[in-house]
């Protein structure tokens, strides 16, 4: 029996704190103290990212034994296995893409209610090109005072190369990680923002191919094996979170032409995701798991990313992310690179816990669904108080604020780390940093998909 089994059988004392209920949050304020988990053991589930690092670090920190929880990690084969199992309960829970818990909830693809209280990161994904692709594209980007390219970079530089493909008779392919990836609607957005059609889904005529009237074609394949397929010319180029576009630039393979950050300022990336079932039955275990998760967020952020050289090599071993610890440094620790040797500061690539990261807010759950209404995935037209509706029955800011609750009164995080509970509604303020500037408001998701000269809006349909 190792260490921390042990630990995690030696029952914590009951600590005190205010139970946060509500859509407001914090209105009719009760009081309760969070008990034992009702479940020591656990085992959780991630695919092979940089941004699974709050799970890694809460539990080598040992975050989780600090809440009496004894976790073990698992890598998972791609992300469809990954959400099976949690389902099915071979995971208690799992590092998910954001739009998993959202497609499943409303039936695209497996159906199952799967919930979220915790965001486990902002940002980290880009889009890389290969070489012959880029070498096409550069001919369509000016350079700026230093002689390297402007950024960040619009998908029209890549519409005539995408023309030249078509006059040729040639399908122009590209990889995404999953149909309700992060990944699959930021690449689309950047497309569409430069003119490129990527095609429509339509689920109700069969057709999950997300195909029907693109320029550029999309299709699913597992993170790590990017590189790969791109260099054996299954694909020209991707969009997939850290290490994997670095990795095209160390094996000179080809060339990332923009972030996620470049695309959306600070979008969200993954959550941490539970089947509804498993939250109802283990409420107390839930919050803990949250507890230690924030920690780690914090953790990974505080000291202006003073602990990523660390948090690098332990997201190098074998049972984590396994990439070399050059690689994820590249992009983790605050720059990232795209044309070999044009690495630029980028602060903000990968984050945790700043700008309340790992909060669970209604209107990053109501983008994700209105971008999935642009594509078809949801064919039929939905009033804004359906987008409303699923976005308060799978994102849970109430767990997650118990979760801060407790971390305050144990004395461990105070009060000014986290949102003002008392005041929030679970909507970021309109936002306007997106590469087209095309302004979101999650409170009104019908006058946004209006705004958009590409995609489905009103009462369209495939």
């Amino acid at each position: 029996m190792n260490l921390r089994f042990l630990k995690a059988l030696v029952p914590l004392p009951k600590m005190g704190f205010s139970v946060l209920m509500g859509s407001a949050l914090l209105s009719g304020v009760a009081h309760a103290e969070l008990d034992y988990a009702e479940k020591e053991e656990l085992k959780f589930g991630f695919i092979k990212l940089t941004d699974m690092a709050p799970l890694a670090i809460a539990y080598e920190k040992g975050y989780f034994e600090d809440e009496g929880l004894y976790v073990t990690l698992e890598a998972q084969a791609n992300w469809k296995v990954l959400l099976d199992r949690v389902i099915d309960g071979q995971l208690d829970g799992a590092h998910m893409l954001a739009g998993q818990p959202l497609g499943a909830t409303i039936g695209y693809g497996t159906k199952a209610h799967i919930v979220t209280a915790l965001s486990m990161d902002l940002n980290g994904n880009g889009i890389t090109v290969s070489n012959d692709v880029w070498d096409e594209m550069k001919k369509n980007i000016p350079n700026g005072a230093d002689g390297k390219p402007v950024h960040p970079i619009s998908a029209s530089a890549l519409k005539p190369v995408i023309d030249g493909y078509k006059a040729q008779g040639k399908p122009f392919k590209m990889g995404m990680v999953f149909p309700v990836s992060t990944h699959n609607y930021e690449l689309r957005y950047w497309l569409a923002a430069g003119g490129i059609h990527p095609g429509y889904y339509a689920p109700a005529r069969g057709d999950t191919s997300g195909q029907i009237n693109a320029e550029a074609l999309l299709s699913v394949t597992p993170p790590p094996q990017m590189p790969a397929t791109m260099e054996a010319g299954t694909i020209s180029g991707y969009c997939v979170g850290e290490p994997w576009n670095q990795q095209a630039v160390f094996k000179g393979i080809g060339v990332p032409v923009i972030t996620d950050y470049e695309i959306w300022k600070n979008n969200p990336e993954k959550v941490f995701g539970v089947s509804s079932d498993w939250a109802e039955e283990y409420p107390n275990t839930h919050i803990r798991v949250v507890k230690a998760m924030i920690r780690a967020a914090k953790w990974l952020d505080e000291n202006n990313n003073a602990n990523r050289p660390e948090a690098v090599k332990i997201l190098s071993r074998s049972q984590y992310v396994g990439a070399d610890y050059d690689v994820i440094a590249n992009s983790m620790t605050g720059t990232f690179e795209y044309e070999k040797g044009d690495k630029r500061e980028i602060p903000d690539f990968n984050v945790f816990f700043r700008h309340h990261a790992t909060y669970p807010y209604y209107s990053d759950a109501i983008w994700y669904l209105t971008q999935m209404r642009r594509w078809g995935q949801i064919a039929e037209p939905k009033s804004d108080e359906w987008f409303m509706k699923i976005a308060k029955d799978v994102y849970r800011p109430d767990i997650y604020a118990q979760a801060a609750q407790s971390l305050i009164e144990d004395g461990v995080m105070s009060a000014d780390e986290f949102p003002d509970f008392d005041k929030e509604d679970g909507f970021k303020p309109p936002q306007s940093d997106f590469i087209d500037g095309v302004m979101y408001d999650g409170k009104h998701p019908n006058d946004y998909l209006k705004r958009f000269k590409i995609g489905l809006k009103g009462d369209d349909q495939v």
